[in-house]
């Protein structure tokens, strides 16, 4: 398969030839990947606040955490519109647009649940819901965002880098 334009998409010569990367402006996905993997400190941070019982620094980390996230979410999206719109990169594109928006667009939606899970994690703890020795939906929403943070580094790698 040829890119779907070899002007936009400088390559290999053919078969699924990758666009050149510094046409998907290289500064998002480094921007992504950091609020990412800062966020999983963050979140261990409000985690570990709140089994010292230290509600202050717990409310300001989850605050944290999902600033983050959300951060990524519009990140994304700009970066899914310069693709469309100025690349010419779509689900039609070949196997590039495809595996690019159906790779990332499954790991955007994750991150979009995983937000909207710590988000009211972060209003449940607001309200006093959790204690040091009483905290397991924290937890698990904590787990879950690291399970997403490490995925987004393995598609930073399959994606933008290989």
């Amino acid at each position: 398969m040829e890119t779907p334009d070899n002007e936009r998409f400088p390559g290999a010569h053919h078969n699924m030839s990758i666009p050149h990367i510094s046409k998907i402006h290289t500064w998002l996905p480094f921007w992504n990947t950091l609020c990412l993997v800062t966020s999983s400190g963050t979140i261990a941070l409000a985690e570990a606040a709140l089994k010292k019982d230290n509600r202050k620094a717990f409310k300001l980390w989850m605050v944290v955490t999902l600033t983050l996230g959300y951060i990524f979410v519009v990140l994304q999206s700009v970066e899914y519109y310069e693709a469309y719109a100025h690349m010419g990169l779509t689900l039609g594109a070949g196997i590039y647009g495809t595996t690019f928006f159906l790779m990332t667009g499954f790991h955007g939606f994750h991150v979009c649940l995983g937000a909207i899970i710590l988000t009211i994690m972060t209003i449940r703890g607001f309200r006093g819901a959790f204690s040091e020795h009483d905290h397991f939906g924290l937890a698990a929403g904590s787990w879950y965002w690291h399970f997403v943070d490490v995925v987004w580094i393995l598609l930073v790698l399959v994606v933008y880098v290989f």
